[in-house]
């Protein structure tokens, strides 16, 4: 079949870090045949990390959280109709599930493309997935999650040797940025992400505000708090027992985090969404990682640059994974995560 009319449709519905580790193969795809359509069906939440792809001629948005939460209405069902619809509109040439589950599965079959690809059980979310495709991947040897992503390109041809990350932007949202930092006073900064998913996941509101307290003292940087809208109360609880004038608040959308990321000397997370925004954007990092939970290890899930520093909290501390009577990661001193962040700051200047 002519290249030009070659059609991928990628499926990764979620989340923000998922996503960003997916966008390498898919950019590796695109260089690879680039006169090929690749469509990319997504969570209609995170779409925006999509806007701008050059590899990506169209998107396709589902809602599957918002139709969980209003099965009953008929507009809902008019919704999913439609979304399912767009996917037999084209005639795929392949699909690849980069999620593993039952439901994307299920998507890449409703597409009725004629390959239909994902990884070999034992990668697999959910293992019954596999019985929605046509060949199934074993990446084995491979250790990151980007690696994973990749193999299952390489299986079409993909040269996978350059990872890109293809981050949206616009100059809206830079204006934005930049107005919020001139009404801050701010110029060099870093910024504290403490927010997350289950709070297993989550370095305490206590630590991160002795650790602030501590790089206020130390470092000629303003210390900007980020987070979303929600994510506010949080962030006030922080900013009162930091007790430092130097921590400010910051909301920002995802895509305006990126543009504040570009430009910041540090980062400092745990394993949410943001931290993997940073790494994409190349934003040295200190990244707070639980080691108990199998499926997000920072070898698997973690920053990929050599010169990143993850510290992680005491194993078997946050098991089951998000159990409602988890307390926060354990096992990561502020003192760690201060001289973590001295070093990395030095690295980067070095």
């Amino acid at each position: 079949m002519p290249e030009s009319n070659l059609r991928f449709l990628i499926v990764r519905l979620s989340s923000v870090g998922d996503i960003v580790h997916a966008l390498p193969a898919v950019a590796a795809l695109g260089r690879t045949y680039p006169q090929a359509q690749i469509y990319w069906a997504v969570e209609e939440r995170y779409a925006a990390l999509l806007e701008g792809n050059p590899f990506v001629r169209r998107v396709i948005k589902f809602d599957t959280l918002g139709w969980r939460n209003r099965l009953t209405s008929g507009d809902t069902l008019r919704e999913i109709l439609q979304s399912y619809s767009e996917l037999q509109e084209v005639p795929f040439d392949a699909a690849i599930d980069m999620q593993g589950l039952l439901k994307t599965g299920l998507l890449a079959w409703v597409s009725h493309s004629r390959e239909r690809v994902g990884l070999a059980g034992k990668w697999l979310r959910e293992p019954a997935a596999g019985m929605f495709y046509t060949h199934r991947v074993s990446p084995q040897g491979r250790k990151h999650i980007i690696e994973i992503n990749l193999s299952l390109v390489e299986y079409f041809g993909a040269s996978t040797e350059t990872w890109e990350f293809p981050l949206p932007g616009n100059a809206e949202d830079q204006s934005a940025v930049r107005d919020q930092l001139e009404r801050l006073g701010v110029n060099e900064y870093i910024i504290v992400n403490p927010g997350g998913g289950w709070k297993g996941k989550r370095w305490s509101p206590e630590d991160y505000a002795e650790a602030i307290r501590r790089l206020a003292g130390e470092l000629p940087f303003d210390i900007l708090l980020t987070g979303s809208e929600q994510e506010e109360e949080l962030v006030r609880e922080i900013r009162d027992m930091a007790r430092t004038s130097r921590a400010k608040w910051f909301p920002s959308t995802l895509v305006q985090f990126i543009a504040l990321a570009r430009d910041a000397k540090l980062v400092i997370g745990g394993d949410t969404g943001p931290i993997h925004l940073a790494a994409a954007a190349g934003t040295p990092l200190v990244a707070i990682f639980d080691s108990s939970d199998p499926l997000n290890t920072p070898e698997r899930n973690g920053p990929f640059s050599p010169a990143d520093i993850v510290l992680c909290g005491r194993e078997g501390s946050n098991h089951p994974r998000r159990s409602r009577n988890l307390h926060y990661l354990e096992g990561v001193g502020t003192e760690s995560v201060v001289e973590a962040a001295i070093q990395r700051l030095k690295r980067a200047n070095g």
